[in-house]
């Protein structure tokens, strides 16, 4: 028998027996769109974590008021950061190239009848500059507005949608905890962040917020970016011994505080969702494994019920080769095209997913798609 001919007799026969070939099939689709649409998950975590890192700003170190932890638990916490620590760290440090002190809080802010809770953020006017905020309209405050507790605010869009909906914002006026702020600018949209909506908080100098609206003298954080290409390393290390000096800790005492490095969240985050993807890809795997099994099932029981079959093409001289190569040709075809539907299987669920939940994200890559089909031919 020639080749063509018995790729002919192949067709033929699964179409004959259409159902069978059908549900053959099933679990060669499943497992290969649950393998790509479960990558394509993981992926898209990945990436969505690593652009929540980036609106971070860049070359950025942190450090926050609080004990870190020893041995996983936290003796406490301490609240000793002050404008002062942030002052020192520009002053006496090589490497960086700009500090910000930051407070935060929250509470209703209203305008006339309208009302919403948001994050109130105290800073300084090089905020933006390090954690990537663009003003969109108006302006943002001066260094004479923080000196003298000036009540102004710039305000994030989903801030400005809730309290003056297509109104402008800038010129009015907005009341926090009794006090009147007048809005003199408007952020530019940088997209909610999952656990941060960072379009929907209110920024105002550090020095107002700390004393009109909390009442305190200490910080909760202090963020510092460091020169291009300096070793972020090398500047913890610089920060803890000075922080640690300012607050007069000795050798044997735990910091009152923690500094975390933005390239160690990089790879943090890099790691854990790494593993996730592999997890989910692992988990989609089986699934495609065992729809190979359910093929190699179905072609064992063909071969044993056209045994009749089998015999009366031998004796029309039928050799064994091409009686295998038909069977082989079969099992080639299913998970062929059952891999291909898989792949459009898949792909349409990962364009499906983020239209049925919001802020969530998928990324296909053409390494899944190459491994189910590999997985799906090497199964045939």
């Amino acid at each position: 028998m020639f080749f063509w001919t018995i790729v002919k007799v192949a067709f033929k026969s699964l179409y004959a027996n259409k159902m069978r070939s059908i549900l053959a099939m099933l679990g060669i689709i499943i497992g290969c769109g649950a393998v790509i649409a479960m990558l394509a998950i993981g992926q898209g975590t990945k990436k969505k974590m690593m652009d929540r890192l980036s609106t971070m700003g860049s070359n950025l170190l942190i450090v926050r008021a609080g004990q870190s932890a020893s041995g996983g638990i936290r003796s406490g916490t301490s609240q000793k950061l002050k404008p002062t620590d942030g002052e020192a760290i520009v002053k006496e440090l090589t490497g960086v190239k700009a500090v910000t002190p930051v407070v935060q809080t929250s509470a209703q802010a209203k305008h006339l009848n309208k009302n919403a809770q948001v994050t109130i953020l105290g800073c300084a006017t090089t905020y933006p500059g390090i954690r990537d905020y663009t003003v969109e309209v108006g302006r943002y405050f001066n260094e004479a507005e923080v000196t003298h507790q000036a009540r102004v605010a710039v305000i994030g869009p989903v801030t400005k949608t809730n309290l003056f909906g297509d109104s402008d914002a800038v010129g009015e006026t907005i009341k926090v905890k009794g006090i009147n702020f007048r809005v003199i600018g408007v952020l530019k949209s940088k997209g909610d962040q999952g656990f941060f909506n960072p379009d929907d908080q209110i920024m105002a100098p550090f020095t107002t917020v700390m004393k009109q609206l909390q009442g305190t003298k200490y910080l909760r954080e202090i963020d510092i970016q460091a020169e291009d290409g300096y070793d972020l390393t090398k500047l913890q290390g610089t920060v803890t011994a000075l922080v640690r000096k300012l607050h007069r800790i000795t050798d044997s005492a735990d910091n009152d505080f923690e500094v975390r490095n933005q390239a160690e969240m990089v790879e943090m985050m890099n790691t854990v969702s790494s593993n996730f993807t592999w997890l989910l890809g692992t988990v989609a795997a089986i699934s495609l494994f065992v729809g190979g099994i359910g093929i190699m099932n179905i072609m064992l029981v063909t071969v044993t019920e056209r045994t009749r079959e089998i015999g009366i093409r031998k004796a029309i001289g039928a050799k064994d080769k091409d009686i295998l190569t038909q069977f082989l040709l079969e099992a080639i075809i299913m998970s062929g095209m059952g891999g291909l539907l898989g792949v459009f299987f898949g792909v349409g669920t990962a364009a499906l997913i983020p239209l049925l939940i919001p802020n969530y994200m998928t990324v296909v890559q053409i390494s899944s798609v190459i491994m189910s089909l590999s997985f799906s031919g090497a199964v045939g």
